[in-house]
């Protein structure tokens, strides 16, 4: 069974090139939401098993995203997964791979780096 990954990120054509490059391995069913203000209603309907949320975003910040995803029912045991330009992969290793208990990613992130996150954290 394929695994229904959501990606949250205004860049659009970063998550085009996520969506592609996942869905490419035949393992992964791949939705995308590139509005915060959208993020969870989309989450409500697509119910997927892991969640790549950006943290800067012009509406809404993930940050803001993530706790709107953990307060309703229907999303709060699905895995989010940060995905940031913020932090660097130095980062990552010193602050435990963690940004407010998630796990996170540097930007720009490998579709490599993607599938072991996603082999690792989905439910």
């Amino acid at each position: 069974m394929m695994k229904k990954i959501l990606v949250i990120d205004d860049e659009e054509n970063f998550t085009k090139i996520v969506k592609m490059n996942l869905e490419q391995t035949g393992k992964y069913e791949v939705a995308c939401e590139n509005r915060g203000s959208a993020a969870l209603a989309r989450a409500k309907d697509f119910a997927p098993d892991l969640i790549f949320l950006d943290v800067m975003m012009p509406d809404i910040d993930g940050g803001t995203v993530a706790f709107q995803l953990k307060e309703a029912r229907e999303t709060k045991d699905i895995p989010i997964v940060f995905l940031t330009a913020v932090a660097t992969k130095d980062e990552a290793t010193s602050r435990g791979g963690t940004i407010g208990g998630h796990p996170f990613i540097p930007k720009p992130a490998s579709a490599a780096d993607l599938i072991k996150c996603i082999e690792k954290y989905s439910k």
